[in-house]
């Protein structure tokens, strides 16, 4: 079943042909020697998050060295680039009984640390058997992952829970729900997201020069990270915004670029003066929509776009992580589907660093108000400061790691 799996991954292109092995646990790098801390976090965003804490680690501990494992292709063509000193990339093997040992048995973890809601039970159970600590940090457990895992028997979550060390949540929410499916308390702190703590996204200077240049101080927002349906609404908020924002330019980001084409065929039926990244087409003075279809440089649009709308929240996709547009001074417009940072976005409200728009409607109105400079500098310095605060979130995981290592209670 698991070889079906795979090979329909392939197929669907969701796995690097390369590197297919990896997935069955057979390795593709040498393990260093000294000891070795695993950190895994299921994709991108997971992965971009667990980079501060290796970094921090590894310039108090010269001795450790890292592996760090994702389970998508982008997310291995994007940390490739980033990966701190003494840190390797792998696929982490899927989760069937012989792969797993064999990955164990090459990388022989001094500690495993899993991110967010990554629980294999394969991978905890040969964890434990080979004495191997186990971390979960920046626990996040939604009510539908609740329900699932409830179905599946309170007792066995039980017995697996039991064979980890310590966990770290994001939320009360997320620490009742694992409370409740047999984590011992005296294991559980709530400590907040880690992704407070992420260093800003990195951008090559010289290119937000170029860029910088070539939109010629234009009106600008972005729409970031759109799923489908959503790019639709950032147009119909464009066409609205454009009443009051003469030569505004939207720089329109896919979640997946590999539904580009389709959006720029989509976006030009609509009679959208189009510029698409990929294509090296530079951006007119006629240009209304750019069309960002590349990986790794949200750092670029987060920093040049003073307003930014997350996407995947006009649909029930769940929201994506606030915190990087909060870090480099973009205001915030999001849509009611933020149910994976629901807390996030409710602080950032408080704070008056987002906006919930509830439709397309309500999108155009609401960028329409922010673009003006006044506004949009006060929305991103407020999430700015409660970006800020999240800093001591990777110290107290820092803490934890640290401590568990060491063999400290």
């Amino acid at each position: 079943m698991a070889e079906r799996a795979l090979r329909r991954r392939l197929q669907e292109g969701k796995e690097d042909p390369q590197r297919i092995a990896e997935r069955r646990g057979h390795p593709s790098a040498p393990r260093e020697d000294g000891p070795l801390i695993w950190l895994h976090g299921a994709s991108v965003g997971e992965g971009l998050s667990l980079l501060e804490m290796i970094r921090k680690m590894g310039e108090e501990r010269p001795d450790l060295s890292f592996l760090l494992t994702t389970g998508t292709v982008t997310s291995a063509e994007i940390l490739s680039s980033r990966l701190p000193p003494r840190t390797v990339h792998q696929y982490a093997p899927l989760d069937v009984r012989p792969w797993v040992k064999r990955f164990m048995a090459h990388w022989r973890p001094d500690l495993a640390v899993l991110a967010e809601s990554e629980l294999w039970p394969s991978l905890i159970v040969e964890c434990h058997e080979r004495d191997t600590n186990i971390a979960l940090i920046n626990a996040r457990m939604t009510a539908a992952s609740f329900q699932r895992w409830s179905r599946w028997g309170r007792g066995a979550a039980a017995a697996l829970l039991a064979r980890i060390d310590q966990v770290q949540a994001q939320d009360p929410a997320t620490a009742e729900r694992l409370r409740e499916l047999g984590l011992p308390s005296a294991r559980l702190e709530v400590t907040g997201t880690l992704k407070e703590g992420s260093s800003a996204l990195p951008v090559d200077e010289r290119e937000r020069a170029r860029m910088a240049a070539a939109i010629q101080g234009r009106p600008l927002w972005l729409a970031a990270s759109t799923h489908d349906g959503e790019e639709a609404a950032a147009m119909g908020a464009q066409a609205h915004a454009l009443r009051s924002w003469q030569r505004l330019l939207c720089v329109l980001v896919p979640r997946h670029p590999d539904r580009a084409d389709g959006i720029e065929a989509a976006l030009r039926e609509g009679g959208w003066k189009v510029a698409r990244r990929s294509k090296q087409e530079e951006i007119q003075p006629s240009t209304q929509v750019y069309l960002a279809d590349t990986l790794g440089e949200m750092g670029l649009w987060f920093r040049l776009c003073p307003v930014s709308f997350m996407g995947g929240s006009l649909v029930k996709v769940g929201g994506h992580n606030p915190f990087e547009p909060a870090a480099l001074g973009s205001a915030i417009l999001h849509g009611p589907h933020v149910f994976n940072f629901a807390d996030i976005y409710d602080r950032l409200a408080k704070a008056g660093g987002a906006r919930l728009v509830p439709d397309e409607s309500g999108l155009g109105q609401a960028l329409t108000a922010a673009l003006e400079p006044d506004e949009a500098a006060r929305m991103a310095h407020a999430a700015w400061e409660v970006c800020s605060q999240g800093a001591e979130v990777t110290d107290k995981a820092l803490d934890l790691l640290f401590a568990m290592l060491d063999g400290v209670d």
